[in-house]
């Protein structure tokens, strides 16, 4: 099963400007630190997480590239401000992505108000120009469902901002919020475990925002998305069965049709696999 709905889209939600016709922004040898919260964290930590994705997919291009993680669960602007310089500038990236503002709004009264936030963000993208990185801004996704809450409502200010700094300071941008909403829309798919952190297709959606804004067109997205959909124990079931994400979406689809979770139809296989051994095993 391909999945040509989240890497071929016509509709792309990216802006850079630095892009030439056919150039991908980051080249061989290069490194990319991925500045964020527990999105970011869980994204460098999974294999299918977005950070590896995009690593997996530039390198498709022959574009290999060191990864820097730097998410940490729960931070925000202020706090991803007070330790720019240890977890990434320390490190002389060549790139730097940053994923900022769900925590922002989400925590409430403990987040960081608007006009704070846009003086955290500006100082951090003045330390990375200082320090000579390049950064790739990429907007905060969504914060639960329906896109008319609260929480999303105020979070398109946020957005706002980190459109308007990024076409200001000419940097490119992953417009992943308004993405992630397409997506939805057209796909009418679920795409975070909890309505916010991503499951399989909403790292998928952000690797592919993220691999548009470095440079990456429709063709050469396709390679990524063969590599990611027949690469072997991409995949770990809570069943411990491995799978690439080719099989585990034809997997998935099955177990819908069944009314059944992926790890119980692969219960259900085992268990008649090993009845059906026994029944071929002759009596002594």
């Amino acid at each position: 099963m391909r999945i040509p709905s989240l890497l071929l889209a016509s509709t792309l939600f990216v802006f850079s400007p630095l892009l030439n016709a056919g150039e991908i922004l980051v080249k061989k040898g290069e490194t990319i630190a991925f500045m964020g919260d527990s999105i970011t964290a869980q994204g460098a930590a999974n294999p299918t997480g977005y950070v590896r994705l995009v690593a997996s997919g530039l390198a498709t291009q022959g574009i290999d590239v060191t990864v820097i993680p730097a998410g940490i669960s729960g931070n925000k602007s202020d706090q991803m401000l007070a330790r720019l310089d240890k977890d990434v500038l320390s490190k002389k990236p060549t790139w730097m992505t940053l994923s900022c503002g769900v925590n922002d709004v989400w925590h409430g009264e403990k987040g960081i108000p608007l006009e704070a936030y846009k003086k955290n963000i500006t100082e951090i993208l003045d330390r990375c120009h200082q320090a000579g990185v390049k950064v790739l801004v990429l907007t905060a996704t969504q914060i639960k469902l329906p896109l008319t809450s609260p929480e999303n409502v105020k979070l398109a200010g946020y957005n706002a901002f980190l459109r308007e700094i990024a076409k200001t300071r000419n940097l490119p941008l992953a417009d992943l919020n308004a993405a992630m909403a397409a997506d939805q829309a057209a796909n009418k798919r679920v795409l975070t475990v909890d309505g916010v952190h991503m499951n399989l297709y909403g790292n998928l959606m952000m690797a592919k925002g993220v691999l548009t804004a470095f440079g990456l067109d429709d063709r050469q997205l396709a390679a990524a998305s063969t590599k990611w959909n027949e690469q072997p124990d991409l995949i770990q079931t809570t069943a411990k069965i491995k799978l690439s994400i080719k099989e585990f979406t034809a997997l998935e689809a099955y177990a819908a049709r069944q009314n059944k979770s992926v790890d119980t139809v692969i219960n259900e296989l085992a268990a008649n696999a090993v009845d059906a051994a026994i029944k071929a095993t002759p009596a002594k």
